[in-house]
């Protein structure tokens, strides 16, 4: 007989902690190998994770709504020869009871990098902490409540030189904007206080995250696409009848972004510290609200992909992240995100980019404007396209140069030039 472990799963590209949104198995259950053992969350998806082995479980070592890194231990499991063992006594089960919970000093090395980073950063001696997790395990829970109460017992009087010497300059700022997040704000009669999900919360990190990593730059262009709206009203009814789902607009934009990575790859491309990597596939990540959450589903290899099935991709992949049937595989991959920010009406707007990634697209709302042609005033479609760049690995030259490219595809679509098919 043998106790294996159970880690925190990795779940998609640049993932690096996941929260355990509902476990699926308790203490004692018999649980044979692949089935599930809990709903977990991250930025990029919900999932379940499934057993590695046939057993028994034997400990539960992270709290519902917990957030634990990638490779931290989540459970145990007692395995017998790759079969499930036997389930524990009632005499076993009374010892456990009896015994007491361990210290947070001898569960030190039991401390997850989440709690240990964020335990350094508040200068909190962990040691003062009593920890709610399993075996008394300080959570990261328990340190943040101890930074919201702010008992001066659990502080250090002096930091520590390994807090010192672990501390960034560019960490400062983040620490301080927490512990500002955790002080309680004053409410009045007939205020609403709506407590965060895990996904809002999972969300909001990979955001800050990404505003606090990536030099955000922007630009934006307008563009003609009278020609395009006329095409596609003409023939998106007959569409409709001949295949059973929508021609919209979007599926135009995608297909136009793609030819222009095509011809300008820098913007398909990622920051890596010592190297920028330059994608070889064209793989678009496209925004999917539902009614609180935001998906960023992935369409592979769009460049070589018609307008009819890049919107067939869009219907299928919208679907199922509305009725929650979005895989992990469905959402890795990903190497430039288009935003159809223009369904809720608006004409400008400044994205955040989804690393790894190094750019963002907004496609806005396509709106009659009066402009000049050919020296007299003429009502046209105009829409403006935004673009958020990774200033790290882009410059204005190269990201102005693809969004004319882009412009002069969309401005010359038609039904002589542009096949649906």
């Amino acid at each position: 007989m043998s106790r294996e472990k159970i880690t925190m799963p990795k779940l998609g590209e640049s993932v690096t902690e996941g929260t355990i949104q509902k476990w699926l198995v308790a203490v004692g259950d018999k649980v044979k190998k692949y089935e599930p053992l809990a709903e977990v969350l991250t930025d990029k998806v919900s999932a379940e994770i499934p057993s590695s082995f046939t057993g028994v479980i034997s400990e539960l070592l992270v709290n519902e709504d917990e957030t634990v890194q990638v490779g931290e231990v989540i459970c145990t499991m007692e395995v017998e020869d790759g079969k499930i063992s036997a389930l524990p006594s009632e005499s076993a089960k009374e010892e456990e009871k009896k015994e007491p919970a361990k210290s947070a000093g001898e569960n030190k090395q039991r401390y997850s990098p989440a709690v240990l980073k964020l335990s350094q950063e508040a200068g909190l001696d962990l040691n003062k902490i009593n920890g709610t997790g399993g075996g008394g395990r300080i959570t990261r829970k328990d340190v943040l409540r101890a930074i919201k109460e702010g008992t001066s017992a659990v502080f250090q009087t002096e930091p520590q030189t390994e807090t010192i010497e672990n501390t960034k300059i560019s960490d400062v700022p983040a620490v301080v904007s927490n512990k500002q997040e955790l002080k309680q704000i004053p409410t009045s009669n007939g205020d609403i206080e709506i407590p965060i999900t895990p996904v809002r919360k999972a969300i909001a990190a990979n955001m800050q995250k990404s505003k606090h990593e990536i030099p955000h730059a922007w630009t934006m262009i307008e563009v003609d696409v009278t020609s395009l709206v006329n095409y596609r009203n003409k023939i998106k009814d007959s569409f409709k009848t001949a295949e059973g789902f929508n021609l919209t607009f979007f599926a135009f934009f995608v297909k136009a972004v793609a030819r222009g990575l095509k011809e300008f790859p820098e913007l398909n491309s990622t920051w890596a510290g010592d190297k920028i990597v330059r994608k070889k596939d064209i793989n678009i990540s496209i925004a999917v609200a539902t009614e609180d959450s935001l998906f960023v589903p992935v369409i592979r290899h769009a460049d070589e992909k018609s307008i009819k099935g890049i919107a067939r991709e869009i219907t299928e992949l919208a679907k199922k992240a509305r009725t929650g049937k979005l895989t992990v595989e469905d959402m890795q991959g990903g190497t430039f995100t288009v935003n159809n920010t223009g369904s809720f009406g608006s004409i400008q707007s400044m994205g955040i980019i989804n690393q790894p990634q190094s750019a963002i697209l907004q496609v806005e709302s396509i709106v009659k404007r009066p402009v000049i042609k050919n020296g007299m005033i003429a009502i046209s479609d105009m829409v403006n396209l935004c673009l958020s760049l990774d200033h790290r690995v882009l410059d204005g030259l190269v990201c102005g140069r693809f969004l004319q490219r882009v412009k002069e595809i969309l401005e010359n679509i038609n039904e002589d030039t542009t096949p649906i098919y």
